[in-house]
């Protein structure tokens, strides 16, 4: 397994609902970045030193759509709109293709699933998280505006990525521009009353795909 991928894979571990597993898993994952010091391994850090309560608390408070911090790939694309039904069943296809059946509570396109996926199957994985390069790029610079400690775990993932992070919201955007045309609803604010699943949500509250 590449460093990349070992990166993906803790990330996406981390970017979970946290629960006693992870604090249980802490030495694993620890053991796993030994060889990569960094913004990863200083997160897992912070977990160490947080209560669990708290820990849930800041990341219920953190990744919601009100303050467009968003663990969901395609509403940074398509906002909470019909054509995002579409793009959850083109995620599920992609799985698919690679001998993946998505069997989960989650949506497709949360993105610690997509991280798992991008570890496993690197080449359609980093393609996958390209495609929706700007919603993390966005994300990340979002998560630097709360002054959170999930920024770290971001910016490793965009690490994982080719080309460098774009510095601002506008060069965010751009990466959007520039690929193939898409209904970026998302990336303008939805405005009040906008809501989406989140990993507390039981299978039967959530949008069908």
């Amino acid at each position: 397994m590449t460093p990349d991928a070992v990166v993906r894979l803790v990330a996406a571990r981390c970017l979970t609902y946290p629960d006693e597993r992870l604090y249980e898993e802490l030495p694993l994952l620890r053991r796993a970045l030994s060889e990569m010091p960094g913004e990863l391994a200083g997160f897992l850090d912070h977990v160490g030193r947080t209560p669990l309560l708290d820990l849930a608390a800041h990341y219920t408070d953190t990744f919601d759509t009100r303050n467009r911090r968003c663990l969901y790939l395609t509403w940074w694309t398509d906002g909470d709109t019909r054509r995002r039904g579409l793009s959850l069943v083109a995620v599920k296809r992609t799985y698919r293709e690679h001998g993946l059946v998505f069997d989960s509570d989650e949506l497709p396109d949360f993105l610690p699933a997509a991280l798992e996926f991008a570890a496993r199957h690197e080449e359609p994985g980093t393609a996958l998280l390209q495609e929706h390069r700007a919603g993390l790029e966005l994300l990340r610079l979002a998560l630097a505006a709360a002054g959170t400690p999930y920024l770290r775990v971001l910016e490793a993932v965009c690490g994982t990525l080719p080309g460098p992070s774009p510095r601002t919201k506008e060069e965010a955007k751009a990466l959007a521009r520039s690929g193939p045309p898409r209904e970026l609803v998302g990336l303008e604010p939805l405005g009040p009353g906008v809501e989406l699943p989140w990993p507390t949500v039981n299978r039967a509250e959530r949008t069908p795909v």
